[in-house]
């Protein structure tokens, strides 16, 4: 599913990248990113789910029911687009909305029964997803490669 980068091997009029683009993190971390988003929304595509749906349904599951706006903040989706979102997953009875006992002016998201079926449908639809991304790596390694990347992003959040 995921092709390689022409790089290394002697692919037949295939321009091989320069070394000093494969040796810069930035770009390796670029081009894997697309590959993986691609690979995880297919997938996720095939589940009919989106990225956004998984997100919300695992911060429903995980931190309890909440607001969009609370939502929003939770899973890193644009308050403008959290309310489509919302619609699509209540559409589907993934999610209940119902009036904020202490404010009337806005809901209270829940995660269904329903929602934690597909929640869990989807939690071994991406394992299967990461298992082929990450399938050149050893456990041991793909443990690694989490804890490095986390420490990265938790830095560049907090400076920014």
């Amino acid at each position: 599913m995921i092709r390689a980068e022409a790089a290394d091997g002697p692919d037949a009029g295939v321009p091989r990248t320069p070394g000093r683009l494969r040796r810069r993190a930035s770009r390796l971390l670029s081009q894997l990113a697309m590959r993986s988003d691609r690979l995880i929304s297919e997938g996720l595509a095939r589940a009919d789910a989106r990225q956004w749906h998984y997100a919300v349904l695992a911060s429903l599951q995980e931190y309890g029911p909440g607001s969009q706006a609370e939502l929003s903040r939770r899973s890193g989706i644009y308050r403008s687009d959290m309310v489509a979102v919302l619609n699509e997953l209540a559409e589907r009875d993934l999610v209940e909305r119902a009036p904020d006992p202490g404010d009337r002016r806005r809901n209270v998201i829940t995660i269904s029964p329903r929602g934690r079926r597909h929640l869990r449908r989807l939690d071994k639809v991406l394992d299967d997803l990461h298992e082929e991304l990450l399938a050149p790596l050893s456990p041991a390694e793909r443990d690694q490669l989490v804890q490095l990347l986390t420490r990265l992003l938790d830095h560049h959040t907090r400076t920014s």
